[in-house]
């Protein structure tokens, strides 16, 4: 297989600034720092959408980009729901990690295996609305555990926890059911 002939481009860039970001949004996390763990978040989901964006309208699309991309969104998420886990107010249980961390190893590798077969198998419409709500979610979980340090804050308590509860359980229901597609969209594209 051919080199590519530069792997040094904006986008790919913004996917690798995913891995140093992920690791300091840990640290805000272990250390309670939830105004710096949201901001760190944030950032880390806009280098997702503005890598894809870049790629597309510059036409910077490369192998690269199209593998680790994916790659980089599982790890930040991954390591932000394990992070969360042990906070009390995170309002995370250890099977909602296990669900989010066991589909996204599982798409992983079940798309490795597809596209060994030589079938195109990427990102679709309703993988991105997932991961759209699984930043929703953290980001509104990391707003909540920002919020409750806050005594001005105390009267939107109540409203943010029913929002953070609310986005939690569509954060898991978007997982299951695009993990579901996912593997059916296998299942037929291995039957052809």
């Amino acid at each position: 297989m051919p080199a590519e002939p530069n792997l040094w481009t904006t986008p790919n860039g913004l996917t690798l600034s995913r891995l140093p970001l992920t690791i300091l949004l840990c640290v805000c996390v272990h250390h309670h720092w939830w105004p710096a763990a949201f901001f760190t978040f944030a950032a880390a989901a806009v280098t997702d959408w503005v890598d894809g964006w870049w790629a597309r309208r510059f036409n910077q699309l490369s192998m690269f980009g199209r593998t680790f991309d994916p790659l980089t969104d599982k790890v930040l998420l991954g390591c932000a729901f394990i992070f969360l886990l042990p906070v009390t107010d995170s309002g995370l249980e250890p099977w909602m990690t296990a669900v989010v961390v066991g589909r996204e190893l599982l798409v992983t590798g079940i798309r490795g295996y597809v596209e060994t077969l030589g079938k195109k198998f990427g990102a679709d419409w309703f993988g991105k609305l997932k991961t759209i709500v699984q930043c929703v979610a953290l980001l509104v979980i990391l707003f909540a555990l920002w919020m409750r340090r806050l005594p001005e804050a105390e009267p939107l308590l109540s409203v943010l926890n029913v929002l953070q509860y609310g986005m939690i359980y569509a954060m898991l229901a978007a997982t299951v059911l695009s993990g579901i597609q996912y593997t059916m969209k296998a299942a037929r594209l291995m039957g052809e």
